[in-house]
Order: C-alpha cells, then structure tokens, then sequence
C-alpha cells in the first residue's frame, strides 16, 4: 500500500517545513488567484510573450484551478508539481502561438490516415505504439517535443537542446520519487508517448484527474466539448512533423477511447487500432498505477476509492465507445487481442497494416521483429500489485464488464 512513509525523506521533509510555516501564519495562495502569476513565469520561460491564442482552454483551465483550490488534497510537493505542470502548458501554447506567427504555413499541412492505437489501459497499447512507431514510414510523438512542442529536430542534436535535457530530467525526478513507476510504464526522453502531452493544451485531460482527487473537473471533463482540444492536437502535431509532414502519424492513448466521435470528426481518415484483455486482469494494474502517481501528490491516497472510480469509468468508457464504433462505421477499426500483441506482435502489426491497406515490406517486418526481439517484457523489473489491495474481485469486475467481454469474445486471464 502507498502512504505517507513511501515518500522520499526530502519529500516529506519539504512537505512539513510548508505545512509548519503555514500555521505560523505563512499564507498560501491558490491556484485561481496564482494563475497570472504562472503566465508570467510560463513568458519568461519562452522568452517573452503575451500571446496564448484562441479561448479554447479557458473552460477547462477555469474548472480545474478551482477544483485543485477547493477539492484536490495535494501536498504541498503535489502543489509544486502542479505548478510546474501549469507553468509548462502555457510555456507550451505561448510557444506555438509564436510559431504560428512565424511560420502559418505550417498549420495548414494535411495530417492523412494517421493510426490511433487505443484500448483499456494495461491491455499492450503502450508495446504496440513502440513497436509500429519502428516502421520508417511511421512517425511517433516523442516525450520531449510533447512536452515542448516545436518542429523536430535532427536527432544528433537533440542531446544538446535545453529543452530535451529538461524532459530527461522531469522523467528522473519521477522515477527517483517512486522508483516502482518505471516497471509500470516505462518513459524516456526520447521515445514515444502518448498524446495527453497535447491535450492537456486546453486543460482536458485524463491525467489531471489521475493525479489527484478532483471530482467537479471530472464531471466537466466527462462531458466537455473535445472537438477543441483534437484541434490543438492537430495542429501541434503538424508543428512537431513539420520537417517530415509526409509521414504518417502513429499515436496511442487509451482515454482516446472516450471521444472516437471527435477523433474522427478531426481526423476522418483515422485508422483506429484497439486492443483487448480480461478487464480483471488489467483494472487492478491500472489502480496500481494511479495509485503510484497520487502517492507523489497526495499523502495516503483512498485505494478503494480509486478503484470504485476506475472500474465505473471504463465500464462506462467501453459501453460508450461500443456504441460509438456502430454509429461511426466498424470497418474505421481494428482489434488486436493482447496474446498477440505479446506473442507474435510483428504478425498482428501485419494485420492491422493489411485491414487498412497499408504497405508492409519484408525489410519493415523484418526490423519490427528484430526491436521486439531486443525490447523483452519486463526489461525494467516487473509490476506486483493484487486486486486484493483495491477490494477488487474478478468476477464482479467480469460481470460490470460483461456486455464489452460477450461483444468481442474476451479471454479471462488468472487473477492478478
């Protein structure tokens, strides 16, 4: 179990010198009135600059400053990785907004048939995306231009670009804080990452609501307009590929599942990979995970009360996303079951290649089996948790999951 005692000595030490200044009589101020504050530091950061372009995240910023202020229960160290986290989105569109000053020609690109790979989380999304993300004629959106968005560079230079080296330390600082994330899901500078780096642009996102306890922006963002932020997303891909705008996009993140309707609504030509595994056996390796992040942020965070939260959003997530794929067309999508992504992934990436016309040379298989062969499960150590921890009990998650499970033929898996 995570508590307070997990957390490194200079961590909690940092946490009770805060709170004993504050009964001192220190006043904190909170986010809402600290938000120009941010601005002005995200400016200097860049460079200079005013400029944070259309209102499409005032909606979503509004909810979450004051859910942080009036319901979050971060630390005081959750409070400062927050900041640091707003700070660096509004560098971010401070920065794009320059670029696009600079250089509109970028923003009318053409982004065509991108892969969007999607599914539970834990269910072999993250393996798939690294592996397709192989083929040459493929590009992926690396952790460091997703946190600082900007046309990508040549990669011997990349070493040497501020920016780059500010990633690779964000990431260390995350693992040294909980060394057991790096076996759960594993970063790195320069790999691929999941595209929440861009639609935390506008303030819609899942992570905000992972990393701590924020139920009225979890209410908002269920059912917010998306269409906004798959915009932002569009754009600032066509930032990031502007060198190479011609190669297709290969993305992945499992709370894209929420919104395939806005997907495709930007993206009309999207060719949609989802993946599948018993959900009893991923949900308790999802709560883990969560459960991992919000100890940084929170003190002892609740477990059954993040998986009561977890278990009801995917199920409600698949029921709607089943839904979405009969209205939308089931030829727009592929399933991939995860004993083939794990087993024999270079033949299911054939497939998938195959389902959606796409070209699939020997020498491209060829390559994508020789990274699996060098890339083994569990390179990094292997995640332990039990469904026990959470209160969670197979069946009863099989049985909340029991309309996605019957649809697409799902394999139980032994329990975690």
């Amino acid at each position: 179990m995570t508590t307070e005692r997990d957390q490194r000595l200079p961590v909690r030490l940092l946490n009770a010198a805060a709170r004993t200044l504050e009964k001192l009589g220190r006043r904190r101020k909170g986010f809402v009135e600290s938000e120009e504050a941010m601005v002005e530091a995200a400016s200097k950061a860049a460079g200079g600059g005013t400029d944070l372009g259309a209102d499409d995240y005032r909606d979503g910023l509004s909810v979450l400053l004051r859910a942080y202020d009036e319901e979050s229960r971060l630390n005081p160290f959750g409070r400062w990785m927050v900041t640091q986290q707003l700070v660096g989105l509004f560098r971010g569109r401070l920065e794009c907004e320059r670029w696009r000053r600079e250089r509109p020609e970028i923003f009318g690109s053409e982004i065509r048939r991108p892969i969007f790979i999607l599914g539970l989380p834990r269910t072999g999304t993250t393996a798939l995306h690294a592996l397709v993300a192989q083929d040459q004629a493929n590009q992926a959106l690396e952790y460091w231009l997703g946190a600082s968005p900007k046309p990508r560079p040549p990669r011997e230079q990349w070493d040497k670009d501020p920016r780059f080296k500010q990633a690779a330390q964000g990431l260390g600082l995350s693992y040294w804080l909980d060394p057991r994330l790096k076996a759960i899901h594993l970063l790195t500078a320069d790999g691929p990452e999941e595209c929440r780096l861009l639609l935390q642009h506008t303030f819609r996102d899942d992570s905000f609501e992972c990393n701590t306890t924020i139920p009225s922006y979890s209410a908002w963002y269920d059912s917010c307009d998306m269409k906004p932020a798959y915009l932002r997303h569009r754009d600032l891909l066509r930032l990031v590929g502007a060198g190479d705008p011609d190669r297709r996009w290969v993305l992945k993140y499992p709370a894209h599942l929420r919104w395939l309707r806005e997907i495709l609504d930007v993206y009309p030509d999207a060719c949609i990979v989802q993946t599948h595994r018993d959900p009893a056996r991923v949900l308790p390796s999802l709560c883990s995970l969560i459960a991992g992040w919000r100890g940084i942020y929170e003190d002892n965070p609740d477990r059954r009360a993040i998986a009561q939260w977890v278990v009801e959003l995917y199920a409600t997530t698949m029921e709607n996303a089943m839904a979405a794929r009969r209205e939308l067309g089931e030829h727009r999508f592929f399933d991939v079951p995860f004993r083939e992504t794990v087993g024999d992934p270079a033949t299911a990436v054939g497939k998938v290649y195959r389902h959606f016309g796409i070209d699939y040379p020997e020498a491209t298989e060829a390559r994508l089996r020789e990274w699996h062969r060098t890339h083994p499960q569990h390179k990094h150590g292997e995640h332990r948790y039990s469904a026990a921890d959470f209160g969670l009990v197979p069946a009863a998650m099989r049985e909340r999951f029991s309309k996605y499970i019957e649809h697409f033929a799902i394999e139980p898996e032994d329990a975690a």
